[in-house]
């Protein structure tokens, strides 16, 4: 079976963009502008990105709220209709984390549940639904000026508040909104009908909004310290492992992996994922050891170079008991360099 394509696909092609293999799709990796370029840009004005290959599972009925709030570890019962929400799926044995997913609560009874590309079929299997991924386009727009350009040609999608979540029409077919993006940078994400989505991406990129490719999505989310699946999170990795155990409600009652994850708990966990910014210029790389005192005490799950810092950072599981201001090394090909543990996100650092 051939790679997925967005419905955007020609709209990339015709940019120039280079493409890649991503979670079964062909995605655009970079334009001629650059990852350096786009991801600068999205620090400092706004980009948009095609996320297409990210997951739409509609659960809805009377039912819905119930199945996922036994089957997701955080609480829904803390937001409402009109919001969005991070949250855990767990295997059931040993609370690693199947898949860390948004939800956009857009009516009463009405959820589009949005999972990593490759997982949608294993959250769909347990929480039900259809799978609605080839009815529509996600564009997300990113970055501290993505509200003021968009607002120029769709002022109702710009004003939607962080986390928030809102319906819109655009050429008279119905359209979804969320305040959510994976940069640490405001922006928010267009779930768009697939007939309209490449004329509603023309619009967007209208506004100066500069297009930008998975590759500077990446950096973006590591400088930002957001947990990628099959790196920070997936077989064998917790929540409490992850440092995000505030995606978990204790107190809402019974979910999926709940008395595993709360033996470990009680156990007390035996990694940490820390956020470690490197002395040079040279990036980590996933699975480079980390050392302390000469002694293997972790590895890099995620690594790059900062474009904001200028040098090399990584998020890593080390000893629980190694905090801020720890002092490590980075093994990269046979040569260590000194790094440091930091409180994230790297992009906010003064260094």
């Amino acid at each position: 079976m051939g790679l997925k394509r967005s419905p955007l696909h020609d709209e990339h092609i015709a940019l120039g963009a280079k493409l890649t293999e991503f979670g079964g799709w062909e995605m655009p990796l970079s334009y001629p502008s650059g990852t350096i370029a786009e991801h600068v840009t999205c620090r400092n004005d706004a980009v948009a990105f095609d996320v297409s290959h990210l997951g739409t599972v509609r659960v809805a009925g009377e039912d819905s709220l119930g199945v996922l709030q036994e089957s997701l570890t955080n609480d829904l019962g803390k937001i409402a209709p009109g919001r969005a929400q991070y949250t855990h799926l767990l295997d059931p044995d040993d609370a690693s984390v199947v898949d860390d997913i948004i939800v956009w609560w857009i009516d009463q009874n009405y959820f589009d549940v949005m999972p990593n590309a490759s997982n949608t079929d294993g959250v769909r299997s347990v929480i039900g639904g259809a799978d609605v991924t080839a009815s529509r386009a996600i564009i997300a727009v990113q970055g501290p000026r993505s509200r003021a350009r968009v607002s120029r040609v769709f002022p109702d999608v710009a004003s939607v508040p962080h986390f928030g979540v809102s319906k819109f029409d655009f050429m008279g077919a119905p359209c979804v909104v969320a305040g959510t993006g994976y940069t640490g940078e405001d922006g928010f994400e267009c779930a768009v009908a697939s007939e309209v989505s490449s004329e509603f991406w023309r619009a967007i990129l209208s506004t100066g909004v500069l297009p930008a490719g998975l590759g500077a999505r990446d950096t973006l989310r590591l400088e930002a310290a957001l947990p990628l699946h099959s790196h920070e999170l997936g077989p064998g990795i917790t929540p409490l492992q992850a440092g995000l155990g505030w995606v978990v409600s204790w107190d809402k009652g019974d979910f999926r992996g709940r008395a595993a994850l709360d033996a470990e708990r009680k156990r007390g966990i035996t990694r940490r994922l820390r956020a470690l910014c490197s002395s040079g210029r040279r990036p980590p790389h996933p699975g480079d050891p980390i050392f302390m005192h000469n002694e293997l005490v972790g590895a890099v799950s995620s690594g790059n170079f900062s474009p904001t810092l200028g040098r090399g950072i990584a998020l890593g599981f080390v000893p629980p008991d190694l905090v801020i201001g720890s002092t490590i090394e980075i093994e990269t090909r046979g040569a260590r360099t000194e790094a440091t543990i930091v409180n994230p996100p790297f992009h906010r650092l003064s260094v």
